[in-house]
């Protein structure tokens, strides 16, 4: 791996990896305990109509799409919070007909042939060196946004009608906790891909869960486990010449599954020993 750090791309992906696992250890975080994976989902693919406005507009990639996934995560937010009892299909309608916008979108574009893998399962290796900075930047800004109502959001995940009795705007955090998913996606697509990017919101912050106590520290290890899922695929990517975003995540599945592991068999009973019997 060392080795691999004299070219400019891989420096460039390891930095982009380590920004977005930030990211994903916080909103992740936030994401798994408000129960919100499912809309986390819909945000992600409704973003790929905002990766055709781009091209089709001409405009730069993260202003069309971070706009447009603003908008889908603005709609969902409204129709979660005033139909509940069919918040799933209507995600479902926004979810689909934003992917089949951004394939039109494509398709209508003068001269352009998008290269539709680099989006669905991420393009890590070709992250320039100007994105890093707006990734940096957007990430400094999704940190300190959650730092700053951090009590806020802990009250609103663990209890919202608690948080509500005790004046906490739980609407407007739920429709900026929507904004802030979206935001994180944007990011996020560039590494993985918006098929795999659930798996990358979800995976490190559902093992950390297991292992901590608040929701603090469910961030930081979260953070620390994206940061090392990312790094070790991105390295099994280079020797075995594979697609780095799947690779990621598959290396985050296997952290699930010896966390899973790991977790049963430390909740197994120890056996209790024998008494031992007296002859008469």
């Amino acid at each position: 791996m060392w080795d691999a750090l004299q070219f400019e791309f891989m420096r460039n992906a390891v930095a982009a990896g380590l920004l977005v696992s930030l990211v994903c250890g916080v909103i992740g975080t936030l994401v798994v305990v408000n129960r919100i994976v499912f809309l986390a989902g819909g945000i992600a693919h409704a973003a790929y109509g905002g990766i055709g406005l781009a091209f089709f507009m001409g405009w730069p990639y993260l202003a069309g799409t971070l706009g447009f996934s603003l908008g889908s995560a603005g709609i969902m937010a409204a129709v979660t919070l005033r139909y509940r009892h069919r918040a799933d299909a209507m995600v479902g309608i926004i979810w689909a007909v934003g992917m089949a916008a951004g394939v039109i979108l494509l398709d209508l574009t003068p001269g352009y042939h998008a290269d539709l893998m680099s989006y669905l399962f991420g393009s890590i290796l070709a992250v320039p060196s100007s994105d890093l900075w707006q990734m940096g930047l957007l990430a400094i800004l999704l940190i300190a946004v959650v730092a700053y109502d951090y009590q806020d959001f802990l009250a609103m995940s663990y209890d919202d009608e608690f948080a509500r009795l005790r004046g906490v705007p739980v609407t407007f955090l739920y429709c900026l906790l929507m904004g802030m998913i979206a935001v994180t996606v944007v990011m996020i697509i560039r590494v993985v891909g918006l098929i795999l990017v659930i798996a990358l919101l979800t995976i490190p912050p559902f093992i950390a869960e297991k292992f901590t106590g608040s929701l603090k520290a469910m961030m930081a290890v979260s953070s620390i486990l994206s940061a090392l899922f990312t790094l070790t695929g991105l390295w099994f990517s280079y020797l075995l010449n594979l697609t780095s975003g799947a690779t990621i995540i598959l290396v985050a599945a296997a952290g699930f599954v010896i966390a899973a592991l790991w977790e049963r068999l430390r909740r197994r009973p120890a056996p209790s020993a024998g008494t031992r019997s007296s002859s008469p």
